[in-house]
């Protein structure tokens, strides 16, 4: 019986039918790393704001103030009193009196100067410039509340840390195409939930639903992907990473046209729905079909994909070989149990929390500092595009273990060098941190490609996303980290990057190469490397 890369080479490794199925499953990149990334616009500054004062209500009515003169009358005198109050987290805390005059609310304190006066915290009675353009206005995420938007982005990475264990094991044991299918839809009727929460408590409970399933899509399109092509032609799963930078770029294109947050969040939700319709072009992984002991399915599909090739499988192809191994549902112990195992698994998913965290610890350190939030964004995703590029060029030149590793390196030392660089050449350090963003911009994407090449069929979508889980832990960790650490001193966090990425670099080398190798099938196949 031919094995199943044999019937493969025969059907086409990567034909119009493979061309047609990557393109597809691409798309899923584009709306991932939209929901990754979308904080930063559903969260944006919702412009100026103010504590409006109890019973300013009635105070209006009775002056028919507007809310420009209810804020001159009312903040204003706050502010002037004293200049470090802005009236924003803060308001006087006095008995307001327009029995007398509508446009001296504070006569009955005489000359006494409003710095003087007694002031008392603003709980929840905001107005905002721009009521409805971010969850920050919606839901009063303002003064001591605004540690919640972090919690909100905390709460859609712990929903990828669950979609990690919960749908990577669930498409090992249910099929790929199933479970991708139902987490479109879960991300889309999440999304709509999301979008016309009442209350931050249901906004929560749903941004984590729609993160579970958001990494669903994304960790099992990805194997499917690596799955149905030749090892000739594994470089489509970095290519693949190309869509998740065009969600980045795309995004902040999305944001400026749409005013609103639930706009935005609709515009990033709801094409999950046009997914569903893969169901009837994207077939199942003819791969774990055979793990699966469905050998007839697998052949048919197959057939299948040869005759959209424009080729024809020999007629001994009536079978193809099994995987000896015994199917079971994967578990923790299947990806530690023998030794080249446990050292891919240990190795790897330090790579994963690595390159996460120095990612993002970039991230928010370059392009933040004020001017244009869309231009800015839109900036920081084309420095990610030439990663895969270059990537293409090298990879199957040289193999996967050199560039892993020196991209790691030289990112350690582009943050090294921007630590001890003088303030006072910005453009030289900022030069230099960008060449760190492209580097673990590199790492990110290879370990993607490796920890799929380095896992058995039987164990490779739940090896992917219980490794890729430390990605979702290095994002949780990130920014606590970067502002802890910079509060002690600015540069602190970047050394703690550079020997991350240091240690990964050094570690990565002590991964088998796996250039031009077979998808191996067995645990045995991977001892073997």
């Amino acid at each position: 019986m031919p094995s199943f890369d044999e019937v493969l080479k025969e059907a086409g490794e990567f034909g119009r039918f493979q061309k047609r199925v990557f393109f597809l499953l691409s798309q899923t990149g584009i709306t991932f790393s939209s929901l990754f990334a979308s904080v930063v616009f559903l969260g944006r500054t919702p412009g100026n704001f103010w504590c409006r004062i109890p019973g300013a209500a009635e105070l209006s009515d009775r002056c028919g103030w507007t809310l420009e003169d209810e804020r001159n009358f009312t903040v204003l005198p706050l502010h002037l009193g004293n200049e470090s109050v802005s009236g924003e987290c803060e308001r006087l805390d006095v008995t307001w009196d327009t029995s007398v005059s509508c446009t001296s609310p504070l006569a009955r304190y005489g000359n006494h100067s409003t710095g003087n006066l007694p002031l008392a915290p603003c709980h929840d009675n905001w107005v905002y410039e721009q009521p409805h353009s971010s969850i920050i206005s919606e839901y009063d995420l303002v003064c001591a509340n605004a540690w919640m938007l972090d919690l909100s982005q905390a709460i859609l990475n712990l929903g990828f840390l669950a979609g990690a264990f919960i749908l990577g094991y669930a498409a090992d044991r249910y099929g790929r195409i199933l479970i991708y299918l139902l987490s479109c839809l879960g991300v889309g009727i999440c999304g709509i939930i999301v979008a016309f929460s009442p209350n931050f408590t249901v906004f929560l409970i749903f941004r984590f639903l729609q993160g579970m399933f958001g990494k669903g899509t994304w960790m099992t399109c990805y194997v499917l992907v690596t799955e149905i092509v030749g090892s000739d032609q594994r470089i489509v799963g970095i290519v693949i990473q190309i869509f998740f930078t065009l969600g980045i770029i795309i995004l902040p294109g999305i944001a400026y046209l749409i005013p609103t947050w639930q706009g935005i969040q609709l515009a990033i939700s709801l094409p999950n729905f046009l997914f569903l319709l893969y169901y009837w072009v994207v077939p199942e992984s003819p791969r774990w079909l055979l793990t699966r002991k469905q050998g007839e399915k697998a052949l048919k599909i197959m057939r299948n994909i040869a005759k959209h090739n424009g080729k024809f499988l020999s007629p001994h192809y009536s079978e193809i070989t099994l995987s000896n191994e015994e199917v079971s549902n994967p578990s923790f112990l299947d990806l530690v149990r023998t030794p080249q195992m446990r050292r891919n698994t240990l190795i790897l998913m330090y790579a994963w929390f690595t390159s996460a965290l120095i990612y993002q610890g970039l991230v928010m350190r370059l392009g933040i500092i004020g001017g244009n939030l869309y231009l800015d964004f839109f900036i920081s995703g084309a420095v990610e595009l030439p990663a895969a590029f270059l990537i293409i060029v090298t990879i199957d030149r040289i193999g996967r273990r050199l560039p892993f590793a020196m991209s790691n390196i030289v990112a350690s030392i582009a943050c090294l060098i921007t630590a001890f660089l003088p303030e006072d050449i910005p453009w030289l350090k900022t030069t230099v941190a960008t060449l760190g963003r492209l580097s673990i911009t590199i790492a990110f994407e290879v370990v993607y490609l490796v920890n799929s090449e380095l896992y058995p069929t039987t164990l490779r979508n739940f090896g992917v996303s219980l490794c890729s889980s430390l990605c979702d832990l290095g994002g949780i960790i990130a920014p606590f980290l970067l502002f802890r650490l910079a509060a002690i001193w600015l540069e602190l966090p970047l050394i703690i990057f550079s020997i991350l990425a240091a240690v990964c670099g050094i570690l990565v080398l002590l991964l088998p190469e796996t250039k031009g190798i077979s998808l191996p099938e067995t645990v045995e196949d991977v001892e073997q490397l």
